[in-house]
C-alpha cells in the first residue's frame, strides 16, 4: 500500500494569481489560460483600483514613464503579498524584450517571497509563447501547491530508488538514511527496458534486493511510463525535483540558489528559493551548448571528454578563435585549429568556454543570477566546464557529489516520503 498523499487534494483546483504586463497584446493571455486548465489549475488577475496602483507606485518609488501595465502589474503584485486575494499560487510574466519588465518581475518576485509562503513561478514570455512551454512551470506550481509538505522534506529516510528516465540517457539511484548507496545509467531505447536495466544495477552495485525497498521514485521525460511500470509512490516533473536535489546535495536547505544544468542535448537554469523553484529557463536549440558538442570534440582530440575537461585547465582559451555557435561550424573552427599547429590544451579550454558562453548568450540573460550557483549535470564533471563558469559568472559554482545522477537522487530523497513500512 501507498502512504496517502494528504496533500494531493484531487479535484480541487488550484488558484493561481496571475501578475503580468502585456499578455494580451502578446497574443499569450490565451495560452496561458489553456496551460493552466490542462494542470487543473484556474488563472485569476487580482482586483486594484487606480488609487491603489499610485500608492503602491510612490511607496516603490521607481519611475515608471506613464507605463501603466507596469504600473498595474506592480499593484497586483503588492495586493498578493499583502494577502488582499485569495490565492494559492503566482505566476508572474512579462515580455523578455522589456528590460524595465525584467526589472519589475524580479522585486514582485522579491516582494511576495518575502511577504508569503507562496509558490512562485516566473515567465518571460515571447511573442510564440505556446501552451506546451508553459505546461512545465503550471505543473511545477500544482505540485508545489499540492506536495508542498514534500518538498520541504530535509532528510532521506528509510531505502527508497530514484528512477530519471531523460531523452537521452536513463539514471537510478538507490538511497539509505541520507547516503548515496549504488547508481547506475545507461542511453535511453525503450524507456521501460532501459529503466528496468539502470534499476536492477543500481540495486546490485548497493548490495540491495527489490523487494527490500521501501518507496521509489520517478522523474524526467519517461516518468509517467515509469511510474506506471514500477507502481512509484512518486512520479513527479524534474522542475521541482531537480530543484530539492540539487540543493540537498550541495548541502544548501535554506535561502536562494540558481542551479544549472548542461545536459546530453539541452541546458537548464532553474532558480529556487528554500529548495523550491521559482523560474526556469530551458534551450536546446542548438547542440552546440551541449555536451554532445564536448563528447564530439574530445573525440577529435583522441581523449575521453573526462580527460578534457583534465586539459582545458592547462589551457588558454583565448588562444583559439571560435566565432560560430552552430556545433557543426564550431567544430570546424576548433579543428582548424588544430591543424594550424594549436596546443590541445588550448581547444580543450576553447570547446568549454564556448559552451559556456552559448549558454550565458541563451538563457543567463532570461533569468535573474542568483549565489550560490550549484552546477549539475553530467558536463559538471568535465572540470573545465565548471571553471569556464566560474570565469564568465565572476564567482565559483558549487558542484555537488553525483552530480550526474541529480534527477534520480531527487526520486529517492522525496519518495522516502511515502515508505510502505
Amino acid at each position: 500500500m501507498k502512504k496517502e498523499d494528504p496533500g494531493s487534494g484531487e479535484g480541487e483546483r488550484i488558484k493561481i494569481a496571475q501578475v503580468s504586463c502585456g499578455t494580451v497584446y502578446g497574443n499569450v493571455q490565451g495560452e496561458i489560460e489553456k496551460a493552466a486548465k490542462e494542470v487543473g489549475a484556474e488563472i485569476f488577475v487580482p482586483e486594484v483600483d487606480l488609487d491603489y496602483v499610485a500608492e503602491k507606485v510612490d511607496e516603490f518609488g521607481y519611475d515608471f514613464k506613464n507605463s501603466l501595465g507596469l504600473s498595474v502589474a506592480l499593484a497586483r503584485g503588492y495586493a498578493v503579498a499583502e494577502e488582499l486575494c485569495e490565492a494559492d499560487a503566482v505566476f508572474v510574466a512579462g515580455c523578455h524584450k522589456c528590460p524595465r519588465g525584467a526589472v519589475v518581475r524580479t522585486e514582485i518576485r522579491k516582494i511576495i517571497q518575502e511577504r508569503t509562503s507562496l509558490p512562485l513561478v516566473m515567465y518571460p514570455f515571447s511573442e510564440r509563447t505556446k501552451a506546451g512551454e508553459l505546461l512545465t512551470r503550471m505543473e511545477a506550481l500544482v505540485t508545489i501547491v499540492k506536495r508542498r509538505w514534500v518538498l520541504e522534506r530535509k532528510v532521506q529516510e528509510g531505502l527508497t530508488a530514484g528512477i530519471d528516465s531523460g531523452s537521452t540517457t536513463t539514471k537510478a539511484a538507490i538511497m539509505q538514511e541520507n547516503e548515496v548507496l549504488g547508481v547506475a545509467w545507461s542511453p535511453t531505447r525503450e524507456v521501460v527496458k532501459t529503466g528496468e536495466k539502470v534499476f536492477a544495477e543500481a540495486l546490485e552495485l548497493a548490495g540491495v534486493k527489490r523487494d527490500e525497498i521501501e518507496a521509489l521514485g520517478t522523474t524526467g521525460y519517461g516518468r509517467h511510463a515509469l511510474g506506471e511500470h514500477f507502481k512509484a509512490d512518486l512520479v513527479q516533473e524534474e522542475l521541482t525535483v531537480n530543484s530539492k536535489a540539487a540543493m540537498f546535495l550541495a548541502g544548501i536547505e535554506k535561502g536562494e540558489a540558481m542551479i544549472i544544468d548542461i545536459g546530453g542535448m539541452d541546458n537548464k537554469i532553474i532558480t529556487a528559493n528554500d529548495g523550491i523553484p521559482d523560474n526556469f529557463t530551458m534551450g536546446g536549440i542548438c547542440a552546440g551548448a551541449s555536451g554532445r558538442f564536448l563528447e564530439m570534440i574530445a573525440r577529435r582530440l583522441g581523449v575521453g571528454v573526462v580527460e578534457m575537461g583534465k586539459l582545458a585547465l592547462e589551457g588558454d582559451y583565448e588562444r583559439v578563435k571560435t566565432d560560430s555557435y552552430c556545433i557543426v561550424f564550431g567544430i570546424q573552427d576548433l579543428v582548424s585549429a588544430l591543424s594550424s599547429g594549436a596546443r590541445r590544451e588550448d581547444v580543450a579550454a576553447a570547446a568549454c568556454h564556448s559552451v559556456v558562453e552559448q549558454v550565458k548568450e541563451q538563457l543567463l540573460q532570461e533569468i535573474d543570477l542568483r549565489q550560490p550557483a550549484i552546477e549539475v549535470g553530467g558536463t559538471a564533471l568535465v572540470e573545465g566546464v565548471p571553471a569556464a563558469m566560474n570565469d564568465v559568472l565572476g564567482f565559483e559554482v558549487v558542484v555537488p557529489k553525483y552530480p550526474q545522477y541529480i534527477g534520480a537522487v531527487g526520486g529517492a530523497l522525496l519518495s522516502s516520503s511515502f515508505r510502505r513500512k
